[in-house]
């Protein structure tokens, strides 16, 4: 004797994996909110100490680690104008300079500075600000402790 197949009404088929139903979208939501949280904290900026910096051609000196540091610029920063930047800071090893802007995110435009016996130098460049705005923050990175020193590219 043969057996006789029996399907099950539609509205059956679907009510059997409501679970699937429900639990494919709740995790992708999930997955996407994660994203957005990991990016949000990469993508922070790192606290950085304030460091008053009236005349960068002149120089500033602020206190790295309780010993005594140095920033200057060789000239008054311009856009797309390549300047000098030199760090003297005896104790640190490595240091990196980056330019922002407060609210604007001027892009990827890290420097590493190379060492000469106590002195860091790298020829830096301001990025263009569409905006016209000549407000700058210089963040200083020496030896993963960050500093950040506002300056005018007036």
């Amino acid at each position: 004797m043969k057996r006789l197949r029996q399907d099950r009404p539609q509205g059956e088929r679907q009510a059997a994996h409501p679970l699937r139903a429900v639990a494919v979208p709740l995790l992708l939501v999930i997955a996407l909110v994660a994203i957005a949280v990991a990016g949000w904290w990469l993508k922070r900026p790192a606290t950085a100490i304030a460091v008053n910096c009236p005349d960068p051609l002149a120089g500033c000196a602020f206190s790295h680690r309780g010993a005594p540091a140095r920033v200057r610029f060789s000239m008054q920063p311009l856009p797309l104008e390549a300047f000098e930047l030199t760090v003297t800071a005896p104790q640190a090893t490595k240091i990196s300079a980056e330019f922002q802007m407060v609210g604007m995110d001027m892009g990827f435009n890290r420097y590493d500075l190379r060492p000469a016996g106590g002195t860091f130098i790298s020829s830096v460049t301001l990025p263009v600000c569409v905006s016209g705005r000549h407000d700058w923050m210089l963040y200083l990175d020496l030896d993963g402790t960050r500093y950040a020193l506002p300056f005018s590219s007036r």
